[in-house]
């Protein structure tokens, strides 16, 4: 009986077994997709507190201004409005002025930089002893006609 029949399927899959593992090990294994970076929030970095007008501190006067503050791609305020005012307009241009200084490590997606808005409060807490340098802004007054 012949069996060459048999053996040839088996040697041509043992071939076609041996070609497909000599051409797979000649290839490069597939570089992995790199992962897209997780989004980071945006985090400040310097905030300096505002100056206390003076002659607002002479009258007694405190409150928090709610600022809405853009921070740009670069890390700094691009645009800084009040939201909420004070009642007093000096303690509320101290706080624009001081927050439009204020450095930020800016929020990423996707591994780049991007601008956000949010909103942040400066409060100017009421002076429980009136400062010395109002006397000399007493004084200015008292002498002008």
């Amino acid at each position: 009986m012949n069996l060459s029949f048999v053996r040839t399927p088996l040697r041509v899959a043992a071939s076609c077994s041996l070609v497909a593992l000599i051409a797979a090990c000649g290839r490069q294994p597939e570089a992995a997709a790199p992962a897209t970076p997780p989004p980071t929030e945006l985090a400040a970095l310097e905030t300096p507190p505002p100056q206390y007008p003076l002659e607002a501190a002479c009258n007694g006067n405190g409150g928090t201004s709610t600022l809405k503050v853009t921070v740009g791609t670069a890390g700094t305020p691009t645009e800084v409005t009040v939201l909420r005012g004070s009642g007093t307009p000096a303690l509320d241009e101290a706080a624009v002025a001081a927050v439009k200084t204020w450095k930020f490590k800016p929020a990423t997606r996707a591994g780049q930089p991007v601008p956000q808005t949010i909103n942040v409060p400066v409060n100017f807490p009421t002076p429980q002893v009136r400062p010395d340098a109002c006397l000399t802004l007493d004084e200015n007054k008292s002498a002008q006609p």
